[in-house]
C-alpha cells in the first residue's frame, strides 16, 4: 500500500470506533515501533494505522500514552516527533473531559480554542529538538481556521458544541470538588490527563492542532458526583458518532 498522509488522529476516548470507518488499513502494533511506549489503559488498543478516512490518506493512533501511566513526558510525546518525520501537517485529538463550566452538561462535545498546562513538567524540558526553537509561540497553540470550519460543521449539521478551555492534569486520580473550583477560577471550562503535551509538541514541530473535549462529568459545585473510568468511557461512546462525524467531515474537506 501506498500512502503519504499529512493528516493524523490521534483517537482518544470518545473516537476509538472512528478507526473501523478506515479503509485500506495497514496496523503496526505499538510493541513493534520501535522507542514506542505501549497503551496500558482501557479502551485504547495501542495500533498504528495508515490507510485511508473517505478518501483522503491519514495516519491514525488508535490508543495514546499519559504520564500517569508511568512515562516521561518525552515519551508520551514521542509519535507526535514520528509524525513530524513522516511529513504530518494537521493534527486531530480527542479526550474525555470533566466540565468545570456551569453551562456545560454530560454529553456535551467541547471545541478547544485554549489550553493549560498543569502537568508538573513542560515536553520540551531538556535539548531543544530543531524541529522548532527554543521558546515557540502558543498563542494559537489550536489553529483559529479549523475551529471556525468546525463550528461551521456543526450548525450545518445540527450538532450541539461548546466552545472552550481545555486544562490538563496529571491524573489518574480524577479532580477533589475544590480542584475543579480552583480550575475553573483559572479559565478552565473542562479538565483532563492529556492531550495538552501532543499539542505542546506538534506545535513545536509546525503542526496545526484542532481538539474535540466529551463532557463525561460535570466538576460543577452542586452537580459533582463519584465517577469511575467505565462511566466516563459509556458518555463518551453515547456521543462518539456526532465527534466522528466533525472529526470526519473536516479530514474530507481538507
Amino acid at each position: 500500500m501506498t500512502t503519504s498522509p499529512t493528516t493524523a488522529i490521534i483517537l482518544g476516548t470518545g473516537l476509538g470506533k472512528l478507526a473501523d470507518e478506515i479503509t485500506d488499513a495497514a496496523r503496526i502494533s505499538y510493541k513493534d515501533i520501535p522507542n514506542f511506549p505501549v497503551s496500558t489503559v482501557e479502551g485504547h488498543s495501542g495500533n498504528l494505522i495508515f490507510g485511508k478516512l473517505g478518501d483522503k490518506d491519514i495516519l491514525a493512533m488508535e490508543g495514546r500514552f499519559h504520564y500517569y501511566e508511568g512515562y516521561t513526558m518525552k515519551e508520551v510525546t514521542f509519535p507526535i516527533r514520528v509524525m513530524y518525520e513522516l511529513g504530518i501537517k494537521t493534527l486531530f485529538v480527542s479526550n474525555a473531559a470533566g466540565g468545570t463550566n456551569p453551562a456545560f452538561e454530560i454529553g456535551d462535545l467541547m471545541i478547544i480554542t485554549d489550553q493549560i498546562n498543569a502537568l508538573p513538567e513542560n515536553p520540551l524540558r531538556g535539548k531543544n529538538f530543531p524541529t522548532g526553537p527554543r521558546f515557540p509561540d502558543m498563542s494559537e497553540a489550536y489553529d483559529k481556521k479549523l475551529i471556525q470550519q468546525a463550528v461551521a460543521i456543526a450548525t450545518e449539521k445540527g450538532i450541539k458544541v461548546q466552545q472552550g478551555v481545555y486544562l490538563a492534569t496529571q491524573g489518574p486520580t480524577f479532580e477533589t470538588p475544590a480542584e475543579y473550583k480552583m480550575f475553573r477560577i483559572w479559565g478552565a471550562d473542562a479538565v483532563g490527563m492529556s492531550t495538552v503535551p501532543e499539542v505542546i509538541v506538534a506545535n513545536h514541530c509546525g503542526i496545526k492542532c484542532f481538539g474535540i473535549s466529551v463532557i463525561t462529568d460535570l466538576g460543577v459545585e452542586g452537580k459533582i458526583v463519584e465517577v469511575s473510568h467505565e462511566e466516563v468511557q459509556k458518555a463518551a461512546d453515547a456521543v462518539q458518532p456526532l465527534m466522528a462525524e466533525i472529526m470526519r467531515e473536516m479530514i474530507n474537506r481538507a
